[in-house]
């Protein structure tokens, strides 16, 4: 018998939580599951905690027994055992806290993203230079090595903006992290530049937040969501002092896409705020 995996993915973590909420759902009890789907109660409580793998077609007897209709949600939570081998985040997994990777697993998978940030540039569009002067910040204070571990994975994340068919991607910028100063003259042009340079392919849109623009709904933390292939898989991460935090709540994924709504409505549109950062850069 498989041995429960004690360090499991993001995604896998997701994908038990999405079979206990439809369990729940079902008013059913993790026994009264356990004997509907033919396992042991602690079978099911380890495949809800992502402790045990489950296969695709496992996921679809289970929805089944838990009385689930929603064909789109059931065939995302398929498709979501479906990848065996390990992301390429894995490589950092003794250099990097989990939940920088947990992050990292989640956004490789999304389907489309939307960030909103007021006082960082988004970490896929952070310049080398940019994001080594940010990690130097770090508190406590990071080793020389440590720094670099943390700027190639940055980079390396990026890469999703890259690929043959990467996916759509939206960053509400305010005015303060454009004008907030990481290393020297020619590190923070160069990083302006780099964002209208990224905003110039087609999947990529940048929205400016000038001071001029008044108050938003936020309270200052960075937000990504990022979207899965049917709402109810939607991630939200947000920016904290201890590190990244996913929400994943169907009460507050609703919030945070208002939230992130509202901060959209309250930009400028793409091609005036390509416009500001120009100006922004000459400036510099």
């Amino acid at each position: 018998m498989p041995q429960p995996n004690p360090l499991p993915t993001a995604r896998r973590r997701r994908l038990g939580a999405e079979l206990r909420r439809l369990r729940e759902r079902a008013d059913l009890s993790a026994t009264q599951a356990a004997a509907l789907i033919g396992a042991t109660q602690s079978r099911v409580s380890n495949i809800e905690a992502g402790r045990y793998g489950v296969s695709a077609d496992r996921v679809r007897t289970i929805a089944r027994h838990y009385d689930c209709t929603d064909e789109p949600l059931i065939n995302a939570l398929a498709a979501m055992p479906g990848e065996r081998r390990h992301g390429w985040w894995e490589e950092y997994r003794e250099i990097l806290s989990p939940r920088m990777l947990d992050l990292t697993e989640v956004e490789h998978h999304a389907i489309a993203l939307r960030v909103a940030h007021i006082i960082n540039i988004p970490g896929l569009l952070q310049t080398a230079d940019h994001a080594r002067a940010l990690f130097h910040q770090a508190v406590p204070p990071l080793k020389p090595h440590e720094i670099e571990h943390r700027v190639s994975h940055r980079i390396k994340r990026q890469e999703i903006l890259h690929r043959e068919q990467p996916p759509p991607y939206t960053a509400i910028i305010h005015e303060a992290a454009l004008r907030m100063r990481f290393g020297d003259r020619a590190t923070v042009r160069a990083q302006l530049h780099h964002i209208n340079k990224m905003s110039e392919l087609d999947h990529v849109t940048i929205a400016v937040i000038p001071f001029d623009n008044g108050p938003f709904p936020t309270s200052g933390q960075g937000i990504d969501y990022f979207h899965g292939p049917v709402h109810q898989l939607d991630t939200v991460q947000l920016d904290t002092d201890h590190g990244a935090e996913l929400i994943e709540s169907p009460a507050q994924l609703e919030r945070y896409r208002l939230i992130v709504n509202r901060l959209l409505d309250a930009a400028l549109p793409p091609t005036k705020s390509r416009d500001f950062i120009t100006q922004l850069a000459h400036d510099r």
